[in-house]
């Protein structure tokens, strides 16, 4: 078992399924002490379940400022410092221009980007000088996407953020990369597909488009996180990490 992150402190939102728990599980493989967060009680149990090693669930909705507040109240009581953060929680849904309501646009921003700005922010205090924040985006933040232009926004908006924050935090060596998954193997892309035979149908045809020629899975992912909170990784900063199979290259 590799050891990169033996003793260090590691936060993942959204931890309980696909890119997150696969991620989670990662640096929990590798000595880290996670911390993992999830919406619903029962999924929360079942991902800490699943993952082996020193893990800690905390509920919470990373909309919400007072569950983040919560989320590093917990690892305060356990820990001095915080050496990753990876801001992951996120979601969206497929609605056409003409279509949108304010609720959609609404939800979709909290989540997205409220929520993924006041998790970095509120980490500052715990965070140490040199420590690792990474930021989940996606190939839709450059390309097209028919009926996704809202969440397609929000990662666009996710990508500039680690442009600036750089600057932001130059004088404490903190870095800030996002990492950008193409079409990967989850539960919540089968429900964005519309789930059973539509889903793998439209999975299908998307990975006809990919030059790997065939969609990522989530350890594949996490692959990809963990090397960039790694000292591997010490001169990457501000950068923008495609996993997609070389899907937003061409």
């Amino acid at each position: 078992m590799a050891d990169r992150f033996n003793n260090k402190v590691v936060v993942v939102t959204g931890g309980t399924s696909g890119i997150g728990l696969a991620t989670a599980k990662a640096f929990a493989a590798e000595g880290a002490a996670v911390f993992v967060t999830g919406r619903r009680q029962e999924t929360l149990d079942a991902a800490v379940k699943q993952i082996s090693g020193r893990v800690t669930g905390v509920r919470g909705d990373m909309a919400t400022l007072a569950d983040i507040d919560r989320l590093y109240d917990a690892v305060q009581q356990q820990h001095a410092q915080i050496d990753v953060v990876f801001a992951n929680a996120g979601g969206g849904e497929m609605v056409p221009l003409g279509a949108i309501t304010e609720e959609h646009y609404q939800s979709t921003f909290d989540t997205n980007v409220k929520g993924v700005l006041f998790t970095v922010q509120k980490s500052l205090p715990l965070l140490k000088d040199g420590a690792s924040v990474i930021l989940t985006g996606s190939t839709t933040s450059i390309s097209g996407t028919p009926a996704f232009s809202v969440y397609s926004a929000t990662k666009a908006a996710i990508r500039n953020f680690a442009r600036n924050w750089i600057l932001d935090l130059k004088d404490r060596h903190i870095r800030v990369n996002t990492i950008s998954p193409g079409v990967t193997e989850t539960a919540g892309l089968d429900a964005l597909f519309g789930g059973g035979e539509q889903a793998q149908a439209t999975k299908d045809y998307l990975a006809s488009l990919i030059p790997a020629g065939r969609v990522g899975q989530p350890e594949e992912i996490a692959k990809a996180v963990l090397f960039l909170a790694s000292d591997e990784a010490s001169f990457v900063n501000g950068i923008e990490l495609f996993v997609d199979g070389g899907q937003a290259q061409i």
